[in-house]
């Protein structure tokens, strides 16, 4: 399973969907609150090609996007292969 990476802060509830999304999938990640942390929010600024919304969803080296990104990749049939992918 890739590694995953959200970057989220603690008062947005689509990180909150995101998170659930991924944790029905049994799917393990990495959390980056960007709420306070300037360093933080400016590499996920830089990863996701200056993306300030959060969350930024990153599953191995491919940036997902959002909340909605990523409910749409799961709608499509998309999500299980990425997450099942390496």
């Amino acid at each position: 399973m890739p590694k995953i990476k959200i970057y989220t802060t603690p008062i947005c509830p689509y990180c909150v969907r995101a998170k659930a999304l991924l944790k029905k999938k049994g799917a393990a990640f990495d959390e980056v609150d960007v709420f306070m942390d300037a360093d933080a929010r400016q590499e996920m600024e830089d990863k996701s090609n200056g993306a300030r919304s959060v969350p930024q969803i990153f599953i191995g080296e491919k940036h997902v996007g959002g909340c909605d990104d990523l409910y749409a990749l799961e709608n499509k049939g998309q999500l299980d292969p990425l997450l099942n992918a390496g």
